[in-house]
């Protein structure tokens, strides 16, 4: 096959191939290839049925376009003595069909606009799988947090026990902030979802395109407004990369806490062993690999998004080389997250809990001192301030029975509770971490009852989000295949 087509009108000499390693971005095509053909095609459709192009050639390219669709790309077409593949695709199909009809192709169209198209085509795709994935996750938390909605574990702050809490509420938490992952994601979808195909190099064309049309074939919503814009902007690389980054911090934050809890030092979790390793020297060793591997993934991923905005941010208008370089690490940021999301629904759905372990720490370190503070204003009419004084003060004695609250409420606040008519047996009841749990009973709290409703309402709301992936995924769908129907059409 030919050499670079493109460099042949006004530049000379050859490269080395050190030099043509450096500037090609095969590795990166790869991702694109298959949806570059769809360009194409919807590209030639539009030539045709604008009369840009004559029948006779539109059919040649379009049978050409058809067989590489239906049998693959040929590997010569990612050498690197091509820039990119688009490039080396041309050049496929001008050894093919000849350069009076390859060479018409490319009418009204710069690899500007073009490879702009592909990746928002093709991280599109992306975007729906991991919709699909998170859904998945989420239905996973979803279903063990209603098996535990009475599991009562400490809670925590500053990693020291705070209050008690449940299983399920916890898990909760994790779901609510995986179901705004999925939503930025949606968000995001939408502003990807915008055509750059007719803008050519930034200033569009002289040829009368129908930029609806071609937009239309693709499966985008709309094509893009202004066409230096078109080709020159990456925020929405940036942006489903913050999205992924977002999303893969609570990943590690959720698998932080998981590799914590396997510890012998906690124990409230056993990891299925498919998700683990064992050591090459201590026989004994069970750990939490696939967690710790995810938890690295995490940082991979930001640093993925501050390599993009770096290299985003200098760029003056319109398009500058310097793109090429943004573009692999989207697809390494969402390889991340499409690799770990499945995992991690895998290892919650098959762990076991321990929640005989999870009961007895409940009410350790004191952790239901609030609610008997509390008690002491509901009940008793203290102020709050006065009484989480007097609470504070026994724990610092040691206890929190009757006598040491009573002689802290003398030393601390000069009044006596026994006094006001407190008990042991009301001092017991309060520090009862089940009691704890199920006070806390108002919205977004851990109580059983409050509990049911977060998981009413973030089941509808998975549901919403499963139906928006589904159908947004047979649009596309159909869109591509009335696009296939029409390419076969137009060589019949």
């Amino acid at each position: 096959m030919r050499t670079d087509q493109i460099r042949q009108g006004r530049l000379s000499g050859e490269r080395s191939g050190d030099l043509e390693h450096f500037l090609a971005s095969m590795d990166a095509d790869r991702w694109i290839a298959e949806v570059d053909l769809l360009v194409d095609m919807a590209h030639l459709l539009g030539l045709s049925r604008q009369g840009i192009i004559e029948e006779a050639p539109a059919r040649a390219l379009m049978a050409a376009l058809l067989d590489l669709h239906d049998h693959g790309l040929p590997k010569e077409a990612f050498d690197e003595r091509f820039e990119d593949i688009h490039a080396g695709k041309e050049a496929y199909l001008i050894d093919r069909v000849g350069e009076d009809v390859g060479g018409r192709l490319h009418m009204g169209r710069s690899r500007n606009d073009e490879v702009a198209t592909c990746v928002r085509m093709r991280l599109k795709e992306e975007i729906i799988a991991l919709v699909r994935s998170l859904v998945d996750l989420r239905q996973t938390l979803l279903s063990v947090a209603a098996a535990h909605t009475k599991t009562v574990m400490p809670g925590f702050t500053h990693l020291q026990h705070a209050q008690p809490t449940t299983l399920a509420h916890y898990l909760l938490a994790y779901e609510q902030a995986f179901s705004r992952d999925t939503a930025r994601l949606r968000e995001a979808y939408a502003r990807v979802d915008v055509s750059p195909l007719g803008s050519a190099a930034f200033a569009s064309t002289g040829f009368p395109l129908d930029r609806n049309y071609t937009a239309a074939l693709l499966g985008f919503s709309r094509p893009a407004q202004n066409s230096m814009d078109a080709v020159a902007a990456r925020d929405f690389v940036i942006e489903v990369l913050a999205a992924a980054a977002a999303c893969m911090t609570t990943v590690s934050r959720l698998c932080e806490e998981l590799v914590l809890w396997s510890t012998a030092f906690v124990g409230f979790v056993q990891l299925d062993d498919a998700y683990c390793s064992s050591s090459s020297i201590m026989p004994q060793k069970k750990n939490p690999d696939v967690a710790e591997i995810m938890r690295a993934k995490a940082g991979s991923v930001a640093g993925e998004l501050a390599a993009a905005v770096t290299i985003v941010k200098g760029l003056p208008m319109s398009y500058n080389r310097d793109l090429q370089e943004a573009t692999p690490h989207l697809w390494r940021g969402v390889e991340a997250v499409r690799q770990s999301i499945p995992l991690l629904s895998g290892m919650i759905g098959s762990a076991a809990f321990n929640t005989g372990r999870m009961a007895a720490e409940a009410g350790r370190g004191f952790s239901t001192a609030t609610e008997l503070a509390d008690v002491l204003v509901r009940d008793y009419g203290l102020p709050f301030r006065t009484a989480h004084r007097i609470v504070g003060r026994a724990v610092r004695h040691g206890s929190l029975d009757l006598a040491t609250l009573e002689g802290a409420a003398r030393e601390a606040a000069g009044l006596s509770v026994v006094g006001l008519g407190v008990t042991q047996e009301r001092i017991d009841a309060a520090l009862d971490p089940r009691h704890a749990v199920a006070v806390r009973s108002i919205v977004g709290g851990p109580a059983p009852a409050a509990v049911a409703v977060q998981l009413s309402e973030q089941n509808e709301l998975l549901r919403r989000d499963a139906t928006w992936a589904e159908e947004t995924d047979a649009a596309l769908n159909q869109a591509l295949e009335h696009l296939i129907l029409e390419s076969r059409r137009l060589v019949a």
